[in-house]
């Protein structure tokens, strides 16, 4: 499944652009343009694409940077022109982005849409595992030391993530009477899920945070790419055939999906 995982794109573009870059995108160096905000300087990438007709400023949820797309002949001094007159633009998203929740002790942290309180456990024996708090809450109780505590986390979460997809895309291969080939996970900002040609899917592990039916409806979304390689009226036929909720996962994904990058990190 295409498409963002979250992020703003600038409303105004520049003028279009018809002229041949006369060196080759891949001889540039990184360009980088700093855009100075309230609290300090912010480099914005610069990002030579050679179908790009026009500028274009991007403010992603999921990386929590920003970017400008343009046209590889476009000098930088009119890119960072460009920057500076949308500088009010660019600083607005940047608040308006989800604070970062990370893996520590206290922390809220979603498990299958169900907000959990991570408690560190130092004197446990075992890694994590789900039980209620002191309060009756659900909490994710972390044995170990404090440094390994995020990680271990992490690796819970994937460890969930990867049972959860495993079962969904077994019992929408088996109702679609396809064949999948290996199932992976990685942590995407720009899309959820995808299906090779070969049959491997792989899967943003984050959607363990995530209600069942998202997960669910994003497993159904790959599994129907065995049957039709594209989005075409057949292909959404065969997912409403096994998801009848895909468009209340669609609506669910585009209101919260790009909050479930702000969870971990540094």
């Amino acid at each position: 499944m295409r498409g963002r995982c979250g992020g703003n794109v600038a409303p105004v573009a520049a003028m279009l652009f018809r002229r041949q870059d006369p060196k080759p995108p891949a001889q540039r160096a990184a360009e980088w343009i700093e855009l100075l905000l309230d609290d300090g300087p912010l480099r914005v990438a610069v990002r030579r694409n050679p179908q790009a007709r026009r500028l274009t400023l991007r403010v992603r949820a999921a990386a929590r940077d920003v970017t400008l797309t343009a046209p590889p002949h476009v000098p930088l001094a009119f890119a960072r022109d460009f920057v500076q007159r949308h500088r009010e633009w660019v600083r607005v998203r940047l608040v308006r982005l989800p604070e970062k929740v990370l893996f520590e002790p206290g922390a809220l942290i979603p498990l299958h849409g169900t907000p959990h309180r991570i408690v560190h456990c130092p004197q446990a024996r075992g890694t994590v595992w789900v039980a209620p708090d002191g309060d009756g809450q659900p909490a994710l109780h972390v044995a170990g030391e404090a440094p390994h505590l995020a990680r271990r986390v992490q690796d819970y979460l994937k460890r969930e993530a990867r049972q959860a997809l495993t079962t969904a895309v077994r019992h929408y291969a088996g109702a679609l009477k396809v064949e999948v080939g290996r199932i992976t996970l990685r942590d995407t900002a720009s899309r959820w899920g995808s299906c090779s040609a070969q049959g491997d899917l792989s899967f943003s592990w984050r959607l363990v945070m995530a209600p069942r039916f998202v997960l669910d409806y994003l497993a159904a979304h790959e599994v129907a790419h065995r049957l039709e390689m594209n989005h075409g009226p057949r292909f959404w036929r065969l997912v409403e055939q096994v998801c009848p909720n895909r468009r209340e996962a669609e609506a669910w994904l585009r209101r919260h999906g790009s909050d479930l990058h702000r969870y971990g990190g540094d």
